[in-house]
């Protein structure tokens, strides 16, 4: 599909979750692109009566590897604005079809792609440069779910499988799962 100022289109594997490109406007001073328009996102893209309530950033230095989180409410727009990383989703919905399915999408902050992940899905990200500055919009109805009752899933699960660019990542407590 295609809209004014951008993109879209659907994933490999899942028909669920997309990828935004918008359209950059350059000259010799640099550029300018349109990061969100409500109507688009909200009224095209979002369950009707849905709408995006806060960002989030977070900067990471080379090798970190963040999640794999989620939850069964949140739809997240998650994007590179610094940086460059390898952001992964996987589909934790049991009577899904691509149960345990996993994609992986470049994202870098010179090319603005935006990657829309519905609930039921994880996600994380993987650093490749010195240092990522990582951006996530959140819409769900009522109340966020806190990392206390978010899904998280083993960064090398064997389920799944992920081919994640490194052997050894800097990760948290959180993401260090016994198995």
């Amino acid at each position: 599909m295609s809209y004014k100022d951008f993109e879209v289109k659907q994933s490999k594997v899942f028909k669920e979750v997309v990828v935004i490109k918008p359209s950059i406007f350059e000259d010799l001073r640099g550029n300018i692109f349109t990061s969100f328009n409500k109507d688009i996102y909200e009224n095209e893209l979002l369950p009707k009566k849905l709408d995006f309530k806060h960002d989030k950033f977070a900067e990471s230095i080379q090798n970190v590897l963040r999640g794999l989180h989620g939850d069964t409410k949140t739809w997240k727009l998650v994007s590179c604005a610094y940086g460059e990383l390898v952001e992964v989703v996987v589909d934790m919905r049991k009577d899904s079809s691509t149960y345990l399915k996993w994609e992986a999408f470049e994202l870098k902050a010179n090319e603005y792609r935006q990657v829309l992940i519905p609930p039921g899905f994880v996600n994380g990200y993987y650093v490749k440069t010195e240092k990522a500055v990582f951006h996530y919009k959140l819409a769900y109805d009522g109340d966020y779910i806190d990392a206390d009752e978010q899904i998280t899933v083993a960064w090398d699960d064997k389920r799944i499988g992920i081919d994640w660019p490194c052997s050894n990542p800097i990760l948290q407590d959180r993401d260090i799962l016994k198995k």
